[in-house]
């Protein structure tokens, strides 16, 4: 019995002892005359049991089995232990057809001490950026680094590796992702690359201020053309790159990561994932679609901002996405990159001087390319570094080979430049 309970009783005997009149009963019982009289007449027939409420004690008509709360004990304790309530909740429904609500599956796990409640504290109430309008307006793009494998490969026991990860800002879906062993410049142009052929061209990207992305030197603020390869190879393709100045700017990717490090991890475990090849092929077919079904939400908007590659674009896709540098050719018509030399060839498909700036392109499958005024030039590996040589006599490396022929006098071409003197005419010998 309650305290309220026990009140109650003392008022109703009292008003059973007629010390108190019904009126008086039900003002102190905050009840109707009506409830009051029935409460009097089922104590006086029942006693002390009569003020308590008739359901107490009594099984729910809907309450669950008991074989089937066992049966989800049993898995939560040996398969489960470590998820949250919500994923264990779906995994209990999908695997082994136990439907349980959210809330009973957070109870029991609570009752099993698998599950730690979190205390209500007084946080500062945040305000969303409002979603962008229409699918493919911005790309949220971030790398996470976590042990996604759990140490199952031995491979990369003890290293981190790094998930790429793209969420569309106006749904929220997951729009790519891929296992890699850093955020470098070359896995960061092989996503893209991938993201750029299968959906197209967003408007816009938005990311941290990580030195893949952004020059960080105090005078990248005054001269503006400092940009890295990843700018610039955006610039080319005309997406706008947006820098993040913290990470709650871009929240929506900062939470996905969260999740996925919570959830991913566990599904990568119970289907025996251990391999950065596996990992990509169960995110890609599985495991996404799945999360954008679940959790993706309807935009404002139902345009698709997405731009697809022209031909143009198309044909020049590896060439952006490379790593450029500039070099300068030397006097005996090498280039030196990367501790390694290169011998320009005698025949080139435009005109190569002394002195002039090449670009030297990096394409993501390790090939090196160098060119110049868009003619990509011919060379020889050295083995070695060439010795010193100053005077070469080539002027410059033309479409055709130099040769020592000279034309005979009577050319065509020798015709022109030989200087005649003027026959005197008839009247000036008179």
């Amino acid at each position: 019995m309650t305290k309220r309970e026990a009140k109650r009783y003392e008022i109703v005997k009292n008003l059973l002892a007629k010390k108190i009149d019904g009126t008086e009963a039900a003002k102190q019982l905050n009840l109707s005359i009506r409830q009051t009289k029935r409460l009097k007449a089922v104590v006086n027939l029942f006693g002390i049991k009569g003020i308590i409420h008739g359901n107490r004690g009594r099984k729910g008509n809907r309450q669950i089995a008991r074989n089937i709360i066992n049966k989800a004990k049993e898995y939560l304790k040996e398969i489960y232990h470590d998820f949250n309530p919500l994923l264990a909740q779906e995994h209990l429904r999908d695997d082994h057809k136990i439907l349980l609500s959210k809330e009973t599956v957070r109870q029991i796990m609570i009752t099993e001490k698998l599950w730690l409640p979190k205390k209500k504290t007084n946080v500062k109430k945040h305000f969303w950026r409002e979603r962008k309008d229409n699918y493919g307006e911005i790309q949220q793009f971030d790398g996470s680094y976590h042990n996604w494998f759990e140490g199952r490969n031995e491979m990369v026991v003890g290293l981190e590796q790094c998930l790429l990860l793209s969420v569309d800002d106006a749904t929220g879906k997951i729009t790519k992702g891929v296992f890699g062993y850093n955020e470098g410049v070359v896995p960061v142009f092989r996503f893209w690359k991938g993201y750029f052929e299968e959906k197209g061209l967003p408007s816009a990207i938005y990311l941290d201020k990580f030195s893949t992305y952004k020059v960080n030197h105090k005078n990248a603020v005054d001269n503006k053309e400092l940009m890295t390869q990843f700018e610039r190879a955006m610039n080319q393709l005309g997406v706008r790159v947006i820098h993040a100045n913290s990470p709650q700017a871009k929240g929506r990717v900062e939470k996905m990561n969260g999740t996925l490090q919570r959830r991913l991890v566990k599904e990568m475990r119970l289907n025996k994932i251990n391999t950065i090849e596996d990992a990509n092929k169960f995110l890609k077919e599985i495991f996404i679609p799945k999360f954008n079904r679940q959790f993706a939400v309807i935009p404002k908007k139902e345009n698709d901002l997405h731009r697809k590659l022209n031909i143009v674009e198309k044909n020049n896709l590896d060439k952006i996405l490379s790593i450029q540098s500039e070099r300068i050719i030397n006097n005996d018509y090498t280039v030196q990159f990367k501790n390694r030399y290169f011998q320009l060839t005698k025949t080139q498909p435009t005109a190569v001087y002394k002195k002039d700036k090449v670009t030297v392109e990096e394409s993501l499958n390790g090939e090196i390319k160098i060119s110049v005024r868009n003619h990509y030039l011919t060379y020889l590996c050295l083995p070695e570094r060439p010795k010193k040589a100053i005077n070469v006599q080539l002027v410059a490396l033309t479409t055709r080979q130099p040769t020592n022929w000279k034309p005979p006098v009577n050319h065509p071409w020798r015709r022109q430049l030989l200087f005649t003197k003027k026959q005197p005419t008839l009247s000036a010998v008179k």
